[in-house]
This record gives structure tokens, sequence and C-alpha cells, in this order.
């Protein structure tokens, strides 16, 4: 696991490079305007709505005394709350709406890797966006009912410090899914998708350490985010799917067609 973890983050070794190299800077435009806009939004909310989510934790606290050390408290709990439950929403909003943009780039990545002039795929670009909102929500819905209850412990003393640790992990290991599926969507169908990303789960939180930490960065970190993440990934990703066998390169559909 942690070998897999320290590769997924090794992959983002070079990326620059390799984007500029293939000269698919253009295709990240749209995708950065998303990551920015949505990451606004949820930075505004944070910070509007830190204050309520405190005074309602703050009730639990019936005694008179430490009461204003206990709302103060409760306020920066409530801002975390948020923070972490937007940086939920922000991976799965930005991924799924990126999707049409982010499958080309893996493509060229990919064909690249092979050596090949393209890659094959089925799918449009509907498809994608469908593909990409499918695999989104139930990221979204199964990293919901892993974050509510790391919350909820962190609210006591010492165990926080761990919590907020595995809430980390958690969240790059949905980063790292949603990243791993541009690649996926061209070779195996939904419920294989899943099926593959769990059994390499290690790739997965490693892409997804890198991501996250990104986001940390002001700015900068969220705009340039997606372009690392996902070219870091798509390299990973292919080198995976090669070493399974299930890697569809030209000549081997050409053999299938002939079949």
């Amino acid at each position: 696991m942690i070998k897999n973890i320290l590769k997924g983050i090794k992959a983002y070794t070079g990326t620059f490079k390799l984007i500029s190299k293939l000269g698919i800077w253009k295709y990240f435009g749209v995708p950065m305007l998303i990551s920015f806009l949505t990451a606004t939004l949820i930075g505004f909310s944070a910070w509007g709505w830190s204050d309520n989510i405190g005074s309602v934790i703050a009730k639990i606290w019936f005694w008179e005394w430490g009461s204003e050390t206990f709302r103060t408290i409760s306020d920066i709990i409530g801002g975390f709350a948020i923070v972490a439950i937007g940086l939920i929403l922000y991976k799965h909003i930005v991924m799924a709406l990126s999707a049409p943009f982010m499958s080309p780039v893996s493509e060229k990545i990919e064909a690249h890797l092979l050596g090949v002039n393209h890659v094959h795929r089925d799918t449009t670009n509907a498809a994608q966006l469908w593909r990409g909102v499918r695999i989104n929500v139930r990221n979204l819905c199964m990293e919901l009912l892993l974050t509510i209850p790391i919350l909820l412990l962190s609210l006591i003393p010492v165990v926080n410090i761990i919590t907020s640790i595995l809430l980390f992990l958690v969240q790059s290991y949905y980063a790292g899914f949603g990243n791993m599926d541009y690649t996926l969507e061209r070779h195996f169908k939904y419920d294989e998708s899943i099926r593959f990303v769990k059994k390499n789960k290690g790739i997965a939180i490693g892409n997804g350490v890198v991501f996250m930490a990104m986001l940390l960065i002001p700015i900068v970190g969220i705009i340039l985010v997606l372009p690392l993440s996902v070219t870091a990934s798509t390299t990973e990703t292919v080198r995976l799917i090669k070493e399974s066998g299930r890697l569809k390169t030209p000549e081997i559909l050409q053999k299938e067609s002939n079949v």
C-alpha cells in the first residue's frame, strides 16, 4: 500500500514537461475556470456559514463556565466542517463537469505513452459527461458516508488528530479515483472501473494526496490541480492497465476485428 502511494505521488514528477511537450495546455482552459469558480463559491460559503454552524454546535455546552471558549472552538469546528464538506463537493463537481475536457487529454497522453497516433474510443462527449456524473455522484455518497462519522469523532480531543489524517486520506482516495477514471472509462465498464480502483487504492491515494495538498496553495494550486493530477494519474493508470493485460492497443483491436 505505502509503496503504491509513493508511486502515485512520484508520478507527478515531469508532469509540467509532458504537458508542454504534448501541447495540451489549451484543453485545460475551461476546467481551470470551473475549478476556480467552484473553489471561490465554496470559500465564501465557508466564511459565511461557519458562525451559523458554530452556534448550533455551541448549544451542546449547557454550562456557563467556559461557554465563550467553547463557542470560539465551535466556530472553528463549524468552519472546518464546511471546508471539509466543501472540498468533497468541489472535487466531484469539478471532476464531473470537466470529464468531456479531461478525457481527450488522457487520450493524448495515453497515445504518447504507447507510441501511437491515437487511442480507440467508443464513447461520445455526452457519454463521457454522464459517466463522469455517475461516477462522481457515487463517490460523493460514499465519501459523505465516511466523512460525517469522522467529523463527529473529531469533536473528541486528541482523537481529532487521528481523524484529521483519516479524513485527508479518505478525500485523497476519492480525488485519485476521479482522476483515474478519465483513463479507465476507455477500457472498463462502470463496475469494472470501481473494482480496478479498489484493487489499486494505493495509487489513487497517492495521486489524491498531491491533489489535496495543491488545494492548500491559494489560487495557483486551484488552477493547476487538474492539469497536473490528471496527467500524473493517466501515466500510472495506463501502466496498471497494461500490466493487467487489459490495455487495448491498435494492434489488439485490429486482431479482434478480424476474428
